[in-house]
């Protein structure tokens, strides 16, 4: 039986009907992830059921009592002023206990008398366990001071303020919009561990594929105003999309075969009066409808040259930085080579902004030396979002960086197509980037990074705000992707399929070096947890392999073709030492196989060392 749902609900937004008739439930139990491309309506559906915004037509039909928690993307605090106004609320008489005790202890005059009666009254409602649950839930975000003014927190921190709150209040039914965003992947794990707890119920949109596998056991997808119902994960989900989408090109085909025999009937008909005629005719229209097929989807083409990089990339020896009382980041060396694809890894807080900051020269460091390479050529994604006046046109906030772009096959392009091709059509490129969405902004941003040509790509949080869709297309482009690519992402499912190698920051300045992707990292933790007797130091990585990285295996074969090539080089020069008499010329082939004999030891030592790891 449905405890929450909707009865023949219709939308629209800008004169547009994202849905009509819509019909959607929930049942006790439910985990649900609602997913589709931007524009199609999923937020709007989530405040429809939150009853945030009331319906064009229909209406939405609850259980009697029914508490709901709805998470928005961006959280309004409003005619509140500090963390204490929002986390306890009025009306809940355990959390006004609560607040009065944490304002007793923070009060040096407070006498026994009136401490005494609070803690009584906290013993009289058992609520000293959901004290310890608002707590746990309160550091667990990174929220301790409760006086701290709202307006004084960064988007993030209001984010996870929101999201905090929502979980101290267990709600009947979860509604979120976006749940991962400003997380790290501790918390996120954490989060997955709560949601499925306790048969509670929920529907949420997120990007994060890992967290709807690890958390949803239904998908439902919303396409051109109807839900497509999956029971499984996303995976499962990505299958049997394609099987549907398949079947209505089929379904079309044959539509569009009956289509034109039923339009030579029409070209041959009169003016239709009979009520066998009318009906065939109202036929012919439906089909005509039914022969168009699944309506394409517009979608992000990314290909933009990249400028040459020289040997010299970035070296960094014994680089660190610290403020007042803190070491940020303690003695890091690491030599930036060709191909490096590094994920970075840690706690909010731990320092991985700081270190973007430093490779990028926005900070110096305060002990430490730190070289760039000439041709290197940054292109910096940055968490905060798009750096643009929101009274500038959307067109000129490109053209701000160049006129014509130079794309992957040296065909120039203006700044206008570069835009369509980033699904910005005209009228939007002749708007203001005020009224850009949070996912238009992202992509707006995406593309000022790339166009600039950058051989050295640094993403920090690229996930947040952009649609599966589209990110599906960036990690294809990043997956081919020539140059250095340095990545900060809570999704999990990003790190695994885009880098190689880790940058560990387990706080206190240290930062570790793990080869192998965040899933290699998890399962070895795992493992090593499994152990107590064993004393571990943290997030160290085991001296043994597992297997060898995607980067490795290539190097492997490549040193099979170029071992042979070295044997056989060395022999034909050693046979050409017996038919020359110049000494110049014997001085020289002697050397060069000398050389090659010292490349050939280390290549095939190399071999050997991959070769166990097979």
């Amino acid at each position: 039986m449905s405890i929450l749902s909707t009865e023949q609900v219709s939308h629209s937004f800008n004169d547009k009907w994202l849905f009509t008739d819509l019909h959607f439930a929930l049942q006790k139990g439910d985990r649900v992830a609602l997913v589709g491309i931007n524009g199609t309506g999923k937020s709007t559906l989530l405040k429809i059921l939150a009853e945030i915004i009331i319906p064009n037509k229909g209406r939405v039909v609850k259980e009697k009592g029914l508490r709901i928690g709805y998470l928005h993307q961006d959280p309004d605090f409003s005619d509140l002023k500090t963390i204490n106004d929002f986390i306890f609320s009025a009306e809940n008489e355990q959390q006004q206990l609560i607040k009065e005790y944490e304002e007793l202890i923070d009060n040096q005059d407070v006498t026994s008398k009136k401490f005494t009666e609070i803690t009584d009254k906290l013993t009289a409602l058992n609520a000293w366990e959901y004290e310890n649950n608002i707590k746990t839930i309160l550091s667990r975000f990174q929220i301790t001071n409760f006086n701290q003014r709202i307006d004084s927190l960064s988007g993030g921190q209001k984010k996870r303020l929101a999201l905090a709150k929502l979980l101290i209040d267990e709600p009947d039914i979860y509604i979120l919009d976006e749940p991962t965003n400003h997380l790290d992947i501790e918390t996120i794990e954490w989060l997955e561990k709560l949601l499925t707890t306790g048969n509670k119920t929920v529907l949420l949109v997120s990007h994060d594929r890992y967290f709807l596998d690890n958390i949803c056991t239904e998908i439902r997808e919303l396409d051109q105003g109807s839900v497509y119902l999956y029971k499984g994960n996303y995976a499962y989900f990505l299958e049997k999309k394609a099987e549907r989408e398949a079947n209505e090109i089929l379904a079309a085909d044959k539509a569009r075969n009956l289509w034109r025999k039923e339009l030579d009937w029409m070209r041959r008909q009169p003016q239709a009066r009979g009520t066998k005629a009318k009906a065939r005719i109202e036929s012919f229209y439906d089909l005509e409808e039914k022969s168009k097929g699944p309506r394409k989807k517009d979608q992000v083409e990314l290909s933009v040259k990249v400028s040459r990089q020289g040997n010299k990339i970035l070296e960094l020896e014994n680089v660190g930085y610290s403020v007042p009382d803190k070491t940020i980041i303690k003695d890091f060396s690491y030599t930036f080579k060709k191909g490096d694809r590094i994920g970075l890894a840690g706690k909010n807080g731990s320092g991985k902004t700081t270190f973007l900051n430093l490779i990028t020269g926005a900070i110096s460091p305060t002990h430490g030396e730190l070289s760039v390479g000439e041709t290197t050529k940054y292109g910096y994604y940055k968490q905060e979002g798009l750096n643009a006046k929101p009274e500038e046109r959307v067109l000129d906030v490109v053209k701000n960086v160049a006129d014509f772009i130079e794309m992957k096959g040296g065909e120039v392009i203006t700044a206008s197509q570069l835009l369509t091709k980033f699904l910005f059509p005209p009228e939007k490129q002749f708007g203001l980037v005020s009224k850009l969405s949070g996912g238009e902004r992202k992509r707006l941003q995406l593309m000022r990074v790339l166009m600039a040509n950058p051989n050295f790509l640094i993403l920090d949080e690229p996930s947040n705000d952009l649609d599966i869709d589209t990110l599906n297309v960036l990690e294809d482009f990043l997956e081919q992707y020539p140059g250095i690519l340095v990545l900060v992402s809570h999704d999990r499912y990003l790190l695994d399929k885009l880098t190689e190698q880790l940058f560990i920051f387990p706080g206190e300045g240290e930062v570790v070096i793990y080869n192998g992707n965040y899933a290699d990292y998890k399962l070895e933790q795992e493992e090593l947890n499994k152990k107590p007797e064993k004393k571990v130091e943290k997030a160290k990585p085991v001296e043994k392999k597992q297997k060898l990285s995607y980067k490795e295996q290539r190097e492997f074969e490549n040193l099979e073709t170029e071992i042979a090539s070295l044997e056989n080089s060395i022999a034909e020069k050693t046979e050409a030492l017996s038919t020359t008499n110049d000494h110049i010329e014997l001085q020289k082939i002697a050397e060069e196989i000398e050389n090659e004999k010292l490349a050939l030891d280390q290549k095939t030592e190399r071999w050997l060392t991959l070769a166990e790891f097979i």
